[in-house]
């Protein structure tokens, strides 16, 4: 079973950055995509930023141009950089693992579909 651990949440001024960690015990995919995902109660829980073994990255619409996600394969890391944050960007951030490589091209509306690793969340909280 894949652990996945989140880290580095925590509460920040809007317009403020914050750097979350998730550290992975390995993928046993050849091939595979990583994910950020985040939710509020109440809400459903919707893709944020995903990158797969290819380093093809997509993003979802409302972090575009603030949210950088990255990994580092060697240590079983991966990154999300939350830059300029706004109320909205509260949630409880989760970090997953997917078997499908593909899964970075779809919609980030269906990317939960396709993620099967899941860490335990990590909370952000942005206040003005």
């Amino acid at each position: 079973r894949v652990q996945m651990v989140e880290s580095g949440g925590g509460s920040v001024q809007a317009g403020g950055s914050l750097r979350l960690s998730c550290s992975y015990s390995g993928s046993p995919y050849a091939g595979y995509s990583l994910g950020w995902f985040r939710q509020t109660p109440g809400k459903e829980r919707e893709g944020v930023a995903a990158i797969n073994s290819d380093d093809v990255t997509s993003y979802a619409d409302s972090v575009k141009g603030r949210f950088t996600i990255s990994r580092d394969n060697a240590k079983n890391m991966l990154y999300l950089q939350m830059n300029d944050l706004k109320l909205q960007d509260s949630a409880i951030y989760y970090c997953a693992l997917s078997d499908a490589k593909s899964a970075v091209t779809m919609a980030p509306l269906v990317w939960y579909l396709y993620f099967g690793h899941w860490g335990q969340g990590t909370q952000v909280t942005v206040s003005s």
